[in-house]
């Protein structure tokens, strides 16, 4: 019998602009296809450190096998590592159709001052959308308004917190730093409280909520050597993408 081809792993060139490197990335995991079986190949427990989840993700290179959205994300956030202009955080969305809940995650993407996502879905348009938008608010708007084609009302948005580019840490991913019941608020509304978060998530200001942050359980008194801020080079390369 034949072999089913195992697609290779996407490699950056510095030919490349990061929308083309992103497109790439994408263009893999829809080549590894979205998992209808029903089985879940990988097992993602949420809580772990980053460093588990991208030993998980190598896995999932090697194996080539199809992956729902939550792989996904943390295929995509092993694939982009090292690209230090790309910030990556999960957008994950609750909604309402014909009387049950569904939920569903994508890696959000900020670049040189758009945004975008990479991800999986049985839908076309709730999974990748381009680097194009120009405020966080229009690229989730851009998902509710692709939602509503399905007839499926969005509940809740989630916001995590830019997952750092170090793929040894011990930090966990912070999956929703920003939690907004949008089908209780005014558009207008929702959009405040997202380029408010989307600002401060810019200037990295926002610390991780999780109680189970490594920080917190440290009693006083250990020294703990600072985390070196990555803010200004970050900033210098994405200037230099817009070339």
């Amino acid at each position: 019998c034949v072999q089913p081809s195992v697609p290779p792993v996407p490699n950056y060139r510095l030919s490349m602009s990061i929308p083309e490197w992103l497109q790439a990335i994408q263009t893999y995991m829809k080549m590894l296809q979205y998992n209808h079986t029903g089985t879940q190949f990988f097992e993602i427990r949420k809580t772990r450190p980053l460093s588990g989840l991208m030993e998980t993700a190598k896995e999932m290179t090697r194996e080539s096998l199809p992956i729902k959205c939550l792989e996904a994300v943390i295929l995509g956030i092993y694939l982009t590592n090292g690209q230090p202009s790309v910030e990556r955080f999960p957008i994950s969305f609750k909604t309402h159709f014909s009387g049950n809940y569904f939920h569903h995650v994508v890696l959000g993407i900020y670049c040189n001052g758009r945004y975008g996502s990479l991800g999986m879905s049985r839908r076309s348009d709730l999974m990748d959308k381009p680097l194009t938008y120009r405020t966080l608010s229009d690229l989730i708007f851009e998902f509710e308004d692709s939602y509503k084609k399905y007839l499926h009302s969005v509940k809740k948005v989630k916001i995590g917190l830019y997952v750092p580019h170090e793929p040894h840490s011990f930090q966990p991913i912070e999956w929703k730093q920003l939690v907004l019941n949008v089908s209780k608020m005014m558009r207008t509304e929702v959009r405040k409280e997202l380029e408010k978060f989307a600002r401060d998530m810019r200037m990295k200001i926002l610390k991780p909520s999780s109680a189970h942050s490594p920080m917190k359980e440290r009693p006083r008194g250990k020294s703990l050597s600072p985390r070196r801020r990555q803010g200004s080079p970050q900033r210098r390369a994405c200037r230099r993408d817009k070339s």
